[in-house]
């Protein structure tokens, strides 16, 4: 099958989060600052895939003073490497069939930019990009922007609270990417009965993929962002118990003592495997600052 082709070449999962830790602040990483592309630009060229893509930026929001974060205004370093890699034709997901053209991937923290959505979307079945609604009015500009014109491409938007899709334009746009507002301070689980009778709930069900590029930068961030992940892997699982859900998670190197605090609660709710060298390239490799782990929700976890 293909998740336990994946697992052989995976090889060892982490058994132990401190260790693991250790082993990647031991590296010598390279100084990447916050970690942001440009946060003072308002547009961005970024090429991913063999694509130009221009990205809109907010560097006002990003200083604002907004309560409820403003990260998601610019766009971080590790996104469009992410995107590289996961849309390359030697990506390991795609190479075994554990991700193909019939596949639904959900994206934790999508930001402004739309990046990973608008690269992969092509790949797969359907994208979900959620966040909070303060960076919808961009991202969905940036996925309309970037998106093939003619072919059925741009964005709609569903809330938890069971409004109705937006449509692009004076017609309604049926996309493979989807905008959702998902707070990770409120379970995913306490939601779902507002969103029966819409099409999100039910593609919740039927995930095969949650991604999250830069989420954890801070202790509080931790256990609602583990609690999500859980939450939607769990939802996805009893529906399909014979191909578990995959949680994607890659991030910038920082500090070792918030990814230690992560990687723990993490792999009390997940088997967790960091993605080797050979399946990455260069510019998530060990050395590079950047890291990708892959987890899968231990039999029987209750995220609550």
């Amino acid at each position: 099958m293909p998740l336990e082709d994946l697992l052989s070449f995976l090889g060892e999962d982490v058994s132990d989060p401190e260790e693991e830790s250790f082993l990647l602040f031991s590296q010598k990483l390279p100084s990447q600052d916050l970690g942001f592309v440009d946060a003072k630009a308002t547009n961005l060229e970024i090429t991913v895939s063999g694509r130009d893509l221009n990205i809109r930026q907010s560097p006002t929001l990003l200083s604002s003073n907004r309560e409820g974060g403003t990260t998601g205004a610019v766009v971080w370093k590790i996104t469009p490497l992410f995107a590289q890699w996961i849309t390359s034709n030697s990506n390991i997901l795609f190479r075994l069939s554990v991700l193909d053209e019939s596949s639904i991937a959900l994206e934790l923290g999508s930001g402004i930019s739309g990046v990973v959505a608008i690269a992969l979307a092509r790949r797969i079945g359907r994208y979900i990009a959620t966040d909070q609604e303060y960076v919808f009015k961009l991202l969905k500009a940036n996925i309309e922007d970037n998106s093939p014109k003619g072919t059925g491409s741009g964005s709609s938007i569903a809330k938890h609270h069971g409004k109705a899709q937006v449509s692009n334009g004076s017609a309604r746009v049926r996309s493979k990417i989807e905008v959702l507002a998902l707070d990770w301070e409120s379970s995913l689980a306490s939601n779902l009965p507002a969103m029966m009778g819409t099409d999100s709930a039910e593609v919740f069900q039927a995930i095969d993929a949650v991604i999250a590029c830069d989420c954890i930068y801070n202790e509080s961030l931790i256990d609602p962002f583990v609690r999500t992940c859980a939450d939607i892997c769990q939802l996805a699982n009893a529906c399909s118990a014979e191909k578990p859900t995959l949680c994607i998670v890659a991030q910038q190197l920082r500090s070792d003592m918030v990814f230690v605090a992560w990687l723990k609660a993490f792999h009390k709710l997940f088997k967790v495997w960091k993605m080797p060298d050979d399946h990455l390239i260069d510019e998530l490799k060990d050395g590079s600052g950047f890291v990708v782990h892959v987890g899968i929700l231990r039999t029987g976890t209750q995220s609550h």
